[in-house]
């Protein structure tokens, strides 16, 4: 029989086989400006058959109502990802007055309505209360547990179960635009922060209720949306263009001071050694060799330099 079609017992029938689709190892981080109504895994997916990478990640979602940035990671660039997800993020945020949902954002089903009686400076003389070390209760609809179940199962049930508030730390809030009922937000924050709890809290404060009804992420990190590309973009490119669109894997990791090692140091520390640090290093750092970027380390009390992830780096 032919290679490549296969014959069914007593039957004269040819299927031809399917080929097994080959990935490519690639490496680096692609800037998504995510569009509304996808979900984070499938704007990953989306890239990663753009890229045809074999490996890809992304460095925490977006609810599929938000847009902005979604730093996705492909290959070696995976290894880091988890150093983004700890990192302070902005967005903007849009708020409606006077109506409140069940999920605290425009998806939800409306449970109360309002008149609203106030005006700008009330929006922003109650912004102080919400910036700084504050304590926000999680909302129903999540993705956190409880009981085993996540808390969107419960709500989906009609069960509302108990939530302790949770720390968080709002860096700064700006109102950029007031339309009664509408006002939108700049909000920079802590990871864990949940922006819809911030429109319901802010629509309590001010009496009336609120909910979301658009959220915008602009900022993770050191990593701004002004560099990221369009799935509608990224869609009309190939080759060269396309591969252009990929950052270096130490863009995650740009926050961190960098060490460079020597080739003697270089060989222990890829082989999981510690080796003497730089005296004004401490906690953690970039670590590059000749080749580029080794991988993360960190600088402990006794002055070494202790491997935390190691790229591979091919022979």
């Amino acid at each position: 029989m032919p290679t490549g079609l296969r014959q069914g017992r007593g039957s004269t029938s040819r299927i031809p086989m399917q080929k097994k689709h080959v990935w490519s190892q690639v490496d680096g981080v692609l800037l998504l400006d995510k569009a509304e109504g996808l979900t984070s895994n499938t704007a990953l997916q989306k890239a990663r058959r753009l890229f045809n990478a074999a490996k890809a990640g992304h460095t925490g979602t977006l609810d599929p109502m938000a847009t902005g940035l979604l730093p996705l990671c492909f290959g070696e660039a995976t290894k880091f990802s988890a150093d983004l997800l700890d990192a302070d993020k902005s967005y903007e945020a849009e708020v409606f007055l006077g109506v409140t949902t069940n999920t605290g954002d425009r998806e939800g089903e409306v449970t109360a309505t309002a008149p609203v009686t106030c005006g700008r400076a009330d929006i922003e003389a109650a912004l102080p209360r919400f910036t700084g070390d504050i304590l926000q209760v999680p909302p129903m609809y999540s993705a956190l547990k409880k009981e085993g179940k996540p808390l969107y199962v419960l709500a989906r049930q009609g069960r509302e179960v108990e939530r302790a508030p949770r720390p968080v730390t709002i860096d700064a809030l700006e109102l950029l635009a007031w339309k009664a009922p509408v006002f939108t937000l700049r909000v920079t924050c802590s990871k864990g922060t949940y922006i819809r709890v911030l429109a319901e809290d802010l629509g309590k404060t001010l009496g009336c209720g609120a909910h979301l009804t658009a959220l915008r992420r602009t900022r993770v990190g050191a990593l701004d949306l002004a560099d990221a590309h369009t799935l509608a973009k990224l869609e009309t490119l190939t080759g060269d263009a396309l591969a252009a669109c990929l950052l270096p894997p130490d863009r995650l990791l740009s926050t961190l001071p960098a060490i460079h090692l020597s080739d003697a140091a270089l060989l222990r520390f890829s082989n999981g050694n510690p080796v003497p640090a730089p005296a004004d290093v401490q906690g953690e750092a970039r670590v590059y060799g000749e080749a580029g970027l080794l991988g993360v380390g960190v600088v402990k009390a006794d002055g070494l330099l202790w491997p935390k992830r190691i790229r591979h780096q091919a022979a």
